[in-house]
C-alpha cells in the first residue's frame, strides 16, 4: 500500500488552522482579552426570517410519513434549481435546467470537479489565492502556475501571450483581495480561453456583493462564456449558510472536450460520489430566492457592506493603502510600517486584540498584505477600527 505522496508537498497546516492555533494559544496566555475575530470570512448574522420559516417547514415535513423524505437527486430538487434558474433569467442569463447541480458547498464543488480532469493539464490560480484552488491540485499531483496579481494590476491578473495553461481559476469579487473584473476584462479572459482551449473556473461566491452595473455578477454575462467557463457559487456568504451547507454549480452543455461533455461527465460523477444535499437545506436556499428571502438578505448584505465602509473610513483616515470593499466583504490592506504580514498579525493581536487574516497565507503576493473581514456585528467592527488607530497613533 502507498499513500498520495502529494500530501507532502503542502503546508504543515491549513492557512486558518494556524490562525486558530496562533489565536488560541494567545486567548489561554491573557484569557482576560477580549479578541474581536476579523479574520476567517464566517458571517455573523442570523438566517433571515423567511429561511428560519422554510427550515420549520421542511423539519415539520420530515416528521409527516405523507410528506417525508429519504435520499433526494443527486443534482438537486427541481423547486430549487427551477428558483436558480429564475435567479440568473432576472440578470438576462438563461440556463437549462439540467445544467444547474445543487451542491453542499462552493468549496466543496470547486475542490470535486478536479475529478473530471486529467492530471497532465497545467493549471493557474492567481497570486495571492484562496489555498483551496492551489491545495487541492497540489494533492492531486497537477502542474500549477501562478499569475501575478499585485498593486500594479489592482491585484487582477488579465491573460497574455506568454501564458499558458488548460485551466484558469478566477474569482471575482475575489478571496482574498476583494477586487472585482469589470465587463471588459471578463470579456478579454472569456476570448483567451476560447482561443486557447482552456477552461475557466470561475468562483462567484461573493456575488450578491456587487452592485454596479459595470461589473458582472455571473460569468455568463459575458458573451462566450457557456463554450468556456463553469461557475460555482454559494448560499454561505449570499445568505448565511455557513452552518447550514449549500451552494451550486454551473455546468453549461456547450462544454466539450475530446468528444466528452463536462455536464454529463458531472451528473455521472454526482450520482457516482454524492447523495446530494439534505431536503430541509434546499427548502431553505429555495426560499431564499422568494421576494421577501431576497428583501432580507440584501438588508443582511447592506449591513457587512456597512461594516465594510467602517473599516475602509479608519484605513483612509490612516493613511493606509488598500483594495476591495466597494463591492465585497474583504478589505486588503497594506501592512503599515513596512510589516510583513505574519508580524502585522502578531502585532495587532498583542497590541489590540485583533484577529485577521495575514496576506502571506494566500502567497508571495500577500506577504505585505492582510485581509480584514466585515463579517462581524456593527459594533465589533468600529471597536476595532477604534482600537487600531489607537495602536497605530
Amino acid at each position: 500500500m502507498k499513500v498520495n505522496a502529494n500530501y507532502a508537498k503542502l503546508a504543515n497546516s491549513y492557512l486558518f488552522a494556524d490562525i486558530s492555533r496562533r489565536v488560541a494559544d494567545f486567548q489561554k496566555a491573557n484569557p482576560a482579552a477580549d479578541i474581536i475575530r476579523m479574520g476567517i470570512g464566517d458571517v455573523t448574522l442570523p438566517l433571515c426570517p423567511s429561511v428560519i420559516g422554510a427550515l420549520r417547514q421542511a423539519v415539520d415535513e420530515m416528521s409527516v410519513k405523507e410528506t417525508f423524505r429519504g435520499y433526494g437527486p443527486e443534482q438537486g430538487y427541481s423547486f430549487l434549481r427551477e428558483a436558480i434558474q429564475g435567479y440568473y433569467q432576472e440578470r438576462g442569463v438563461a440556463l437549462e435546467l439540467d445544467e444547474i447541480f445543487v451542491g453542499d458547498g462552493g468549496k466543496s464543488d470547486i475542490s470535486n470537479i478536479l475529478d473530471l480532469f486529467a492530471l497532465d493539464n497545467t493549471v493557474a490560480v492567481p497570486d495571492p489565492v484562496y489555498p483551496v484552488y492551489a491545495d487541492t491540485n497540489v494533492m492531486a499531483g497537477r502542474k500549477i502556475i501562478y499569475m501575478n496579481a499585485d498593486e500594479t494590476n489592482g491585484f487582477l491578473p488579465m491573460p497574455g501571450p506568454d501564458m499558458k495553461a488548460d485551466i484558469f481559476y478566477l474569482c471575482s469579487p475575489n478571496n482574498p483581495t476583494g477586487a472585482a473584473y469589470d465587463r471588459e476584462q471578463l470579456k478579454v479572459w472569456v476570448d483567451f480561453a476560447a482561443s486557447q482551449k482552456a477552461l475557466i473556473l470561475y468562483d462567484a461566491a461573493y456575488e450578491i456583493f456587487i452592485d454596479r452595473p459595470e461589473i458582472p455578477r455571473s460569468i455568463f454575462e459575458i458573451p462566450g462564456a457557456r463554450d468556456t467557463a463553469i461557475e460555482f457559487c454559494s448560499f454561505s456568504k449570499t445568505a448565511g449558510f455557513t452552518g447550514v451547507r449549500c451552494g451550486y454549480t454551473i455546468v453549461p452543455k456547450n462544454l466539450v472536450y475530446d468528444e466528452l461533455s463536462l455536464n454529463k461527465m458531472w451528473s455521472r460523477r454526482q450520482t457516482t460520489k454524492f447523495n446530494g444535499v439534505s431536503y430541509i437545506s434546499q427548502k431553505a436556499a429555495a426560499a431564499v430566492f422568494t421576494p421577501a428571502g431576497m428583501l432580507q438578505i440584501k438588508e443582511t448584505i447592506a449591513y457587512y457592506k456597512e461594516n465594510a465602509l467602517v473599516i475602509a473610513r479608519a484605513l483612509d483616515e490612516l493613511g493606509i493603502v488598500f483594495f476591495g470593499g466597494y463591492c465585497s466583504p474583504y478589505i486588503w490592506l497594506k501592512c503599515p510600517r513596512g510589516m510583513e504580514s505574519w508580524d502585522f498579525f502578531d502585532f495587532l493581536l498583542r497590541g489590540a486584540h485583533i484577529v485577521g487574516t495575514p496576506g502571506g497565507g494566500f502567497g508571495v503576493n500577500g506577504k505585505y498584505f492582510f485581509r480584514l473581514s466585515a463579517f462581524n456585528t456593527r459594533e465589533n467592527t468600529a471597536a476595532a477600527m477604534e482600537r487600531l488607530k489607537k495602536l497605530l497613533a
